[in-house]
């Protein structure tokens, strides 16, 4: 028989969920910067990505495995699906993400972040609270100002929108698989499994688009694996076990204004007035989400 842990252990280890959201949501900003330096194709970097950071998560999942629920065939079916939204998501925002401005895949690709916090209200079965409504407004208000300066709407740009429209589509269907998994799942083990079921689907995708696989340079794909997926990634699917969708779509649209200043500070991209004031919007936001009643996930 499996131990139940106590409602206390419970208490002290989502007390580290919102800084926990937090960090993952900087690893996972740097993300973009790491497909930029790779030598490789955009989807094949994604599938070096999850292939690099297999073993580690094989490793982490098989810690405390003694403990552990032991996941049924529905479970492991699940977490599957997540998987290969995962493999869709990554393959469609890294081949828009080179065919139309960065500008416009952040927001497209966020998407996702509106889309969770919506399947949020749907799962509490209730309208947003004051101050959620109001730190979603603000996030919202703020990631348009952001973006604002330099999205551009074109035929030119057509296709990459719709597919980094696309890539948040299936990033949402993903944390959705994902927060059902882990009602009942250690965070790790669901990472890995995922990881492993999505890493196949993305070679195909790169070969089939005739991308460069072998990089001649390993670091950037290292750091993406170790930066984005494992730690980034591991650390938003731990969250997840503790806060609601609501909170964590909000939360996730505080990686424009971290890749925004990525740019400023690695490529000497603008960073405006206006870009300052929509990074500060979205922190307004984040405090807001973090006042009581707010951020915990309903039993």
């Amino acid at each position: 028989m499996h131990q139940r842990a106590l409602p206390s252990q419970i208490a002290r280890a989502g007390r580290y969920a919102f800084p926990a959201l937090i960090l993952s949501n900087i690893f996972l900003a740097l993300g973009p910067w790491m497909v930029r330096l790779a030598d490789v194709g955009p989807v094949a970097a994604g599938f070096w990505r999850l292939a690099l950071a297999i073993p580690l998560l094989l490793l982490l999942a098989s810690y405390g495995r003694k403990s552990a629920v032991r996941p049924d065939r529905a479970l492991i079916v699940l977490i599957v699906i997540s998987g290969l939204f995962f493999a869709a998501d990554l393959a469609s925002w890294h081949y828009g993400i080179v065919r139309t401005k960065l500008a416009n895949a952040t927001l497209f690709g966020n998407s996702s972040s509106f889309l969770f916090a919506m399947y949020g209200f749907i799962v509490m079965r209730t309208l947003p609270r004051r101050m959620q409504a109001a730190a979603f407004g603000l996030a919202a208000i703020g990631t348009a100002l952001m973006l604002g300066g330099s999205y551009e709407l074109s035929a030119r740009n057509f296709a990459g929108d719709l597919f980094a429209l696309l890539a948040g589509f299936f990033y949402a269907l993903y944390l959705i698989a994902i927060d059902r998994a882990r009602k009942t799942l250690a965070p790790m083990p669901v990472l890995a499994l995922a990881t492993v079921a999505a890493t196949l689907p993305l070679l195909l995708f790169a070969l089939l688009l005739g991308e460069t696989v072998m990089p001649t340079d390993w670091t950037p794909l290292v750091l993406l694996a170790l930066g984005s997926q494992v730690a980034g990634q591991g650390l938003l699917v731990y969250a997840m076990g503790y806060l609601s969708p609501v909170v964590v779509g909000i939360t996730l649209l505080m990686q424009p204004a971290v890749t925004a200043l990525i740019g400023w500070l690695a490529y000497d991209e603008g960073f405006s007035a206006t870009d300052l004031f929509g990074a500060l919007l979205i922190c307004v936001a984040l405090v807001l989400i973090r006042l009581p009643g707010g951020a915990e996930k309903p039993a």
